[in-house]
């Protein structure tokens, strides 16, 4: 049986991680509009990503007798002025996650339930790498956006991205 609080934290996670695949499919539709299909990809990966972490949540309630409850998924409300965008508001959300990861984490370390812990390690890990692809985005978009020829290379390197399921095993 899972601390009252950690259950609730890991509950929460869960509409997280729905409301951020709403997130990357909202930028890809952006992308889509705006002929970057190779970034709306990318996104669409990503929400796929989002998607089962979510269900990894779950999963973790279930195999811990826990109850899993599903709130509403806001609608996400951004209006881009640039393709740069969403790429910066995707860095942002991944550290907004980070922390929500950190913060459930710290809260199973209170209470000494060293299992959770374990299975956050991954999606700490995994929040590490995440940050790290949004920044490397922004990054590549500010060397190579503004010019024609480099963005269409860039759309196509990013439009070759395919899922891969997470090996994370409860």
């Amino acid at each position: 049986m899972l601390n009252e609080k950690v259950a609730q934290l890991l509950n929460a996670q869960i509409n997280k991680e729905f409301y951020s695949a709403y997130l990357y499919l909202d930028f890809a539709n952006y992308y889509t509009e705006h002929g970057l299909d190779g970034f709306a990809n990318w996104y669409q990966v990503q929400a796929q990503e989002e998607r089962d972490h979510a269900l990894l949540f779950i999963q973790y309630l279930h195999n811990n007798g826990e109850k899993v409850v599903f709130e509403a998924v806001d609608k996400p409300e951004q209006v881009f002025s640039s393709t740069k965008d969403p790429l910066v508001e995707g860095l942002r959300h991944e550290q907004y996650v980070t922390g929500l990861i950190h913060a459930i984490y710290a809260c199973a370390y209170d209470v000494k339930d060293f299992r959770t812990m374990q299975f956050l390690d991954w999606f700490v890990k995994e929040q590490g790498e995440e940050e790290t692809n949004a920044d490397t985005l922004i990054k590549k978009m500010e060397l190579f956006g503004s010019d024609p020829k480099s963005l269409y290379m860039l759309d196509s390197e990013l439009g070759a991205r395919v899922y891969t399921a997470p090996s994370l095993t409860l």
